[in-house]
């Protein structure tokens, strides 16, 4: 007997929100802070562009309700080639952000606990126990993650949402003026505060990659999808916005931990603990969520034949332990990186890296929503001159957004400076021998990769 899947529309709901809000919300206050009120503006357009991607994935979701998310959109779409080249940039993606996210939550836990920043050894050793407990809970069964997703995604947002509340009954207008402190044009800022906000809304997808665990994926990944987009983009321009109006700017621009001075500025140092500790919670949570997904892309290219079979294979509790457990490795080498002095910069390096290639996924999600939506209106055009009425539009609305989201993409690739697209580039050819290997051994078929699973 089949086993029911395990996630429903507030678990998937709270994959996405729970997957975007991370660190990066907590401190993005501090890095806009040079550019004052025009980084709302930012916000505003880094928003449209997740909502663009957002109805895209939830469009591909629909139509493609296969695990792996935009790997299986790119194949379906493109082949195996492709399907291969998104798979394995998004998997080292989700590799480098685990381990990212584990040092993030240590990071915020300094807040109670000092000595886990001063000495490195301990930092090391509560990221790496942080990095596997959330392993072995997303070993343990797909619903336990997904239990573990839905009570941190509620928790962290209580202290953002208190911020973003309470907060602006010590709002200060005289924070946004200049309204563009940086100089230079308004496009120029607008820009450069997109490419920062954007961190933010990484992770809009995640809904989509553990579709064969959804309840009923055509229906509940664009809802969860969708719904968590708009959840997290409202948090994180009120929640910003009031931080920005609480502190002043040239203390915004030092500070290590925004929210957390924000809500000491109010409360004291309990409303500073409470905010750390939401911090700290907020990396925790994001941290399983990327875990669960980096067991289940692998897994969705390995039924494919695009990876070994070993990362398609499913524990007796159903969950791709071998693809956990090797992703987990990986992030311990990194952090092993991350605390060895003088390879700081490298780790930041490959988070940069990890960014660049969840854009790369994107963009060919975007992409291949676009084929559909124009194949849909080819087909709505033939219909209609068989039929000798008026038709070929209602595609048009899909059309425009599949180009938006596209171009949103585009934008922030070339956003990312052409040092990182440089080497994102190399790191996407070190994979094709990989392909080659696998197709040399019979894996992988076109032909497959354009057939929808049914039921």
């Amino acid at each position: 007997m089949t086993p029911r899947p395990a996630l429903g529309l507030w678990m998937c709901t709270a994959l996405v929100v729970g997957s975007m809000v991370g660190s990066g919300v907590f401190l993005l206050p501090a890095s806009l802070s040079p550019y004052g009120g025009i980084s709302i503006l930012g916000w505003l357009v880094s928003a449209g562009g997740a909502m663009c991607l957002a109805l895209v994935m939830a469009r591909l979701g629909t139509l493609i309700p296969k695990v792996g998310g935009p790997y299986a959109f790119a194949r379906e779409g493109f082949g195996d080639f492709v399907g291969f080249w998104v798979a394995w940039s998004y998997w080292i993606s989700l590799l480098t952000a685990n381990a990212a996210l584990a040092v993030a939550t240590v990071s915020y836990a300094t807040v109670f606990w000092p000595m886990l920043g001063a000495s490195p050894v301990a930092g090391g050793i509560a990221s790496l126990a942080a990095l596997w407990g959330l392993t072995f809970v997303n070993a343990w069964g797909v619903r336990a993650a997904g239990h573990v997703q839905l009570v941190t995604t509620v928790l962290k947002l209580l202290p953002l949402a208190a911020v973003g509340t309470i907060g602006f009954l010590y709002f200060q207008p005289e924070h946004f003026r200049p309204f563009n402190p940086a100089g230079g044009s308004p496009i120029t800022a607008i820009t450069a505060t997109v490419t920062l906000t954007l961190w933010a809304f990484m992770g809009l997808e995640a809904a989509t990659v553990p579709a064969a665990d959804v309840r009923d994926p055509a229906r509940t990944i664009p809802r969860a999808t969708i719904l968590g987009t708009v959840i997290a983009a409202s948090i994180f321009i009120i929640s910003t916005s009031a931080v920005m109006g609480i502190i002043a700017p040239a203390d915004l621009a030092v500070s290590t931990a925004p929210f957390a001075d924000a809500a000491g500025s109010i409360w004291g140092n309990a409303g500073r603990l409470v905010i750390g500790a939401g911090a700290t919670i907020a990396c925790f949570g994001a941290l399983n969520g990327w875990i669960l997904l980096s067991g289940q892309l692998p897994r969705a290219a390995a039924q494919d034949g695009l990876l070994p079979a070993a990362f398609a294979r499913l524990s007796p509790r159903g969950t791709p332990s071998f693809g956990l457990i090797f992703a987990a490795g990986v992030a311990t080498v990194l952090i092993a990186m991350n605390y060895t002095r003088g390879l700081v910069q490298a780790f930041t390096f490959l988070i940069l890296l990890s960014t660049l290639a969840t854009l790369l996924a994107y963009v060919f999600a975007s992409t291949t929503a676009l084929l559909f939506a124009l194949r849909e209106r080819s087909a709505a055009r033939d219909a209609s001159r068989a039929a000798q009425a008026p038709g070929g539009t209602a595609p048009l609305g899909r059309l425009v957004v599949a180009i938006l989201a596209f171009g949103f993409s585009f934008w922030a690739i070339a956003g990312a400076g052409t040092e990182i697209v440089f080497w994102g580039f190399l790191l996407l050819v070190a994979g094709v021998p990989v392909f080659v290997v696998m197709r040399a051994r019979g894996g992988g078929s076109d032909e497959a990769g354009r057939q929808v699973e049914g039921g």
